[in-house]
């Protein structure tokens, strides 16, 4: 698969219009997505591995999309396989009082990832220019002035050595009104429901243009937008986990050599287990 394909080019305008969220790739790629989604499973696990032994360099996953395009089953799919130890995930939702008597950023730089870990946005410093600029609370001077200090607050967290791949996962309207319907008729599920989700359905076409001027002004070399088609689940995880394992990839992890003298602490050993074997 060609990913280059879901990446939106730094300065190239995106019509999500243009894109169909139904695609599935190649005819006859469902039936063998279980089997190359395990295997790049399995190497990022590995690469975690590395990543979290190494604690050079970290990894940020940045998740937006409407309501119900499939945040949190990106995050339970593909991410279970991973330690614990070494990932986490934070959500960022209406400011509270402290967080907004600061500049915007204020609350997310704090969940950035320190070295060796991974750390997933789920929802991120993009609704600050997403829901204020649908909701008419900030003017547009504004939300391009944002724009410029999150490519800003990005650049610096990529010179420290964070990885940063952001996912939009686009999806219908009419698929999200399906994901709805499936979330009123299962008594599992409805907890998920709020009011918002359809009183922001609403205002869907002003979100997409909103998403567009996103991704058109934050894409950029270092930390490129995805666009990811996400009408089909298994699709939409197929294609972020080859993503994402092709970055960790490319970081050409390696296991850091030992902090101790390994000589010495073999010769201990050796002595401890023949004490423990003599009658």
């Amino acid at each position: 698969m060609d990913i280059a394909q879901f990446r939106a080019e730094p300065g190239k305008k995106v019509r999500l219009d243009k894109i169909d969220p139904s695609q599935n790739g190649k005819p006859g790629l469902r039936d063998e997505s279980d089997e190359l989604i395990q295997r790049d499973l399995k190497r990022i696990d590995a690469m975690q591995y590395l990543l979290y032994a190494d604690a050079q360099r970290s990894l940020l996953i940045v998740l937006q999309g409407p309501d119900a395009s499939g945040k949190d089953g990106v995050i339970r799919h593909l991410f279970s396989c991973t330690n614990p130890m070494g990932i986490s995930v934070a959500r960022f939702e209406k400011p509270t009082p402290e967080e907004a008597g600061h500049d915007f950023l204020w609350r997310v730089h704090a969940k950035t990832p320190r070295k060796g870990q991974i750390v997933i946005f789920n929802r991120s410093h993009y609704e600050d220019v997403l829901v204020p600029r649908v909701h008419g609370q900030i003017d547009k001077r504004a939300w391009k002035q944002r724009y410029d200090q999150i490519n800003e607050f990005e650049e610096l967290l990529t010179e420290q050595g964070t990885c940063v791949l952001k996912f939009f996962l686009h999806i219908s309207a009419e698929e999200q009104l399906e994901r709805f319907r499936m979330r009123l008729e299962d008594k599992d599920r409805q907890w998920k429901i709020s009011a918002s989700d359809y009183t922001e359905r609403a205002l869907w076409t002003d979100y997409q243009r909103a998403y567009e001027g996103m991704i058109h002004n934050t894409s950029t070399r270092i930390a490129p937008w995805h666009v990811i088609p996400s009408n089909h689940k298994w699709f939409r995880n197929h294609v972020i986990s080859r993503i994402i394992c092709q970055a960790m990839e490319d970081l050409k992890l390696k296991a850091p050599k030992p902090r101790v003298d390994i000589a010495a602490i073999a010769e201990t050993y050796h002595k401890l287990a023949d004490k423990a074997v003599e009658p």
